[in-house]
């Protein structure tokens, strides 16, 4: 699955970001799928069962 790039553009817009390359937008996409889906995998493997709670996802950030 890819984030939207319009969704990445928009937050990086909200961060402050005047001007954007579409590549420095790709990048992000990039970076923040695979961060996404480490702190997923560490949610699902912490909790110990098939359902993640937002307490999972919190857990999973901090370590």
């Amino acid at each position: 699955m890819e984030l939207p790039l319009a969704v990445v553009e928009r937050v990086m817009r909200s961060a402050g970001a005047d001007r954007l390359g579409e590549n420095a937008v790709i990048a992000m996409r990039e970076s923040a799928q695979e961060i996404a889906e480490e702190v997923a995998g560490d949610a699902v493997k912490m909790s110990g069962r098939g359902s993640v709670t937002a307490e999972d996802v919190e857990k999973a950030l901090e370590a």
